[in-house]
């Protein structure tokens, strides 16, 4: 008996179909994952019988909940390449899901963090559900919210992109809707027939798409930005997160003593990692903030956060990470440098 094969690529009708199909894992990107889409995608964007892209995530509780990160500690740990060659790939997909000339809608329903925020907000059409839990936690493990996160955050209204890519905030359907990440709605229980009416319908007009997701789409309920937006902007603004703390605990209430309770449970040295790294890619190229990213992941594995993070959340499960005092900002500053010419530019060679 073979095993379940982890992405499962088809054509359907006149769509190229992608299911992510680690249920179990919570369909969480493995390498050979990344690989497979690539390839998928590569051969329908010259196939004139495929007028889109659908991705969704096998099961009911996950589209993508991130990228494979114990085998990152591991390839860290034993100091082999496994990790570049991983996020070289990793932000290859991106960034060709980025540039995809044909609409790509992503179904996220379930949880949707890290790696599946990767191959979800850089398409076209993201399409939220009833179980849509959509997050950048990195933080809470040492690192920086990759996969273009400093491309996308920065580019949201106001400050929202910060207090996400800084706090790890867990955003619900009306949440993505308000503020842009998703750019549709659909009830769960219509998944399938919205996926069903994808494959059968005519997409080639102009509106033809948005008609269709229209058709599907309905009141998502209120979002909490509409009561937070303003403490998060002002909160959150600025290069330094010692001011944006300072702000926070002077703010006084209840709001603001909550994300000074989970900021303190951070990475003091990813925080200032995240905020620098946002804060150049808002004025980066897509393809600068993925060469920003391949050098800041490379860099975190350098250091002591990201491996106990991984511990106290991965492998222990303890939930008490012991970080290390807050970098300085000349080591901070080196987590920009280009890498050697063997490892700095190959993962955009063919996007």
């Amino acid at each position: 008996m073979t095993d379940e094969p982890e992405i499962i690529a088809r054509k359907t009708g006149q769509v190229g179909r992608i299911t992510l199909n680690r249920p179990k894992a919570l369909n969480a990107l493995t390498h050979g994952m990344c690989l497979s889409m690539i390839e998928a995608l590569e051969a329908w964007r010259e196939d004139d019988g495929v007028q889109a892209i659908v991705v969704d995530g096998a099961g009911e509780k996950g589209f993508c909940a991130g990228g494979d990160i114990l085998k990152l500690h591991d390839s860290g740990k034993a100091g082999d390449d496994q990790a570049w060659l991983f996020w070289r790939d990793e932000y290859r997909l991106n960034t060709l899901i980025h540039h995809y000339p044909k609409p790509y809608v992503a179904l996220i329903d379930g949880i949707t963090m890290g790696g599946g925020v990767g191959v979800s907000v850089h398409g076209s059409h993201r399409v939220a559900g009833d179980r849509t839990m959509f997050a950048m936690p990195e933080t809470g493990i040492g690192f920086h919210p990759d996969v273009g996160g400093a491309y996308f955050l920065p580019r949201l209204a106001g400050e929202i992109g910060t207090w996400m890519g800084l706090t790890g905030a867990r955003l619900k359907a009306p949440d993505c809707v308000a503020s842009g990440l998703a750019t549709h709605y659909c009830p769960s229980g219509q998944y399938e027939a919205l996926i069903a009416a994808l494959e059968t319908a005519d997409l080639t007009g102009e509106d033809a798409l948005e008609v269709l997701l229209e058709e599907f789409s309905g009141d998502p309920g209120d979002s909490d930005l509409s009561v937070t937006r303003g403490l998060i902007d002002a909160a959150f603004a600025g290069d330094s997160v010692e001011a944006i703390l300072d702000r926070i605990a002077a703010a006084g209430d209840d709001w603001s003593a909550k994300q000074a309770s989970i900021l303190a449970s951070k990475s003091p040295t990813a925080l200032k990692l995240t905020l620098a790294c946002l804060r150049k890619g808002a004025d980066l190229s897509f393809e600068d903030v993925m060469r920003q990213d391949l050098r800041v992941s490379s860099w975190c594995l350098t250091g002591k956060d990201f491996y106990e993070g991984v511990r106290a959340v991965i492998i222990d499960k303890d939930h008490s990470p012991k970080w290390s005092p807050v970098a300085a900002d000349s080591d901070i500053a080196k987590a920009f440098a280009p890498l050697d010419e063997a490892h700095e530019m190959s993962f955009l060679d063919d996007a």
